[in-house]
């Protein structure tokens, strides 16, 4: 149980699948439905797993979260896309924390991420990041910030407005926050940074017979990858947990469950930090970034 609370405590619960069917691995139809989401909480808890990582666009994953009651933990959630045809930016901005707030059924967010960080550079970026600062400054959000895909929107925001918290992928064959310097930049300047695929949706753990066709464009990457988890005596779960756990300059780890026993396994990992080789490492967005999946 020690080793549960040492992990728990870096550990953030994405809960994309308690609102929509989502993962390449999900193996229930469809999402995790309430009873199995309380469960899922209550065992958390104990963890001391304290953050949850949600979004308006998770379908009702806000909605259940309310259900089972969230108030002592830190809520992380996104804003949608600002609609172009919008006048008033901190009336909207405004309405969509309060009413995520409402279903939620708490006071204020920890965190509040834009989904679409780039429309910053836009027209509209200037009073959309003031209507951030504001529902901050009047005590609805503790933190707000970005929800990153690649470096290059790292760039290109950074110089112009500070995020106090940003969420970055990151995993054993996508490493290009860590190589471009970023994560260590971020936590140089005080800035928590979250990560999440660190399975890949699920990708990195399936098991050779079920990794779909498409993928074997990359069959060599795969064939290496089994070598080595065999060589080191060590699942691929607790391979892309350890990895990213053992990264000193991440604050949490996003990790998505279906079910209890998928948690109490995460839980159950070693802290013991582990070195993955950087061969793994890959560049081919076709491969790191899953909405380029639908292309395969």
């Amino acid at each position: 149980h020690y080793f549960n609370l040492m992990i728990g405590k870096r550990i953030a619960l994405g809960t994309v699948q308690f609102g929509i069917h989502y993962g390449i691995s999900n193996i229930n139809k469809g999402r995790v439905d309430q009873t199995e989401v309380e469960v899922i909480l209550d065992y958390a808890k104990l963890s001391e797993i304290k953050t949850l990582d949600t979004a308006i666009s998770y379908g009702e994953s806000e909605d259940s979260l309310g259900k089972a009651g969230v108030d002592n933990w830190d809520v992380v959630t996104k804003l949608p896309k600002l609609p172009s045809s919008c006048t008033d930016i901190f009336s909207w901005v405004e309405s969509q924390v309060t009413e995520s707030l409402s279903r939620l059924k708490i006071s204020k967010v920890y965190g509040l991420l834009l989904h679409c960080p780039m429309q910053l550079t836009e027209s509209v970026g200037v009073d959309l990041w003031c209507a951030l600062q504001k529902v901050k400054h009047i005590g609805l959000v503790d933190k707000i910030g970005f929800s990153i895909y690649s470096p290059g929107e790292l760039d290109t925001l950074w110089p112009l407005f500070k995020p106090d918290l940003v969420q970055v992928p990151y995993n054993v064959i996508d490493r290009r926050f860590e190589e471009s310097g970023w994560l260590r930049c971020m936590y140089k300047n005080s800035v928590e940074v979250h990560v999440r695929s660190i399975f890949l949706q699920g990708l990195l753990i399936l098991p050779k017979e079920d990794r779909p066709l498409k993928f074997d464009p990359w069959k060599n990457l795969w064939t290496r990858w089994d070598k080595w988890l065999n060589s080191e005596n060590i699942t691929a779960q607790q391979a892309c947990l350890r990895f990213a756990l053992s990264n000193q300059y991440i604050d949490k780890v996003v990790i998505g469950v279906d079910n209890i026993e998928q948690l109490k396994q995460i839980l159950s990992s070693s802290l013991e930090p582990l070195l993955v080789p950087e061969e793994f490492s890959e560049a081919d967005l076709n491969l790191i970034n899953p909405s380029h999946w639908s292309l395969l």
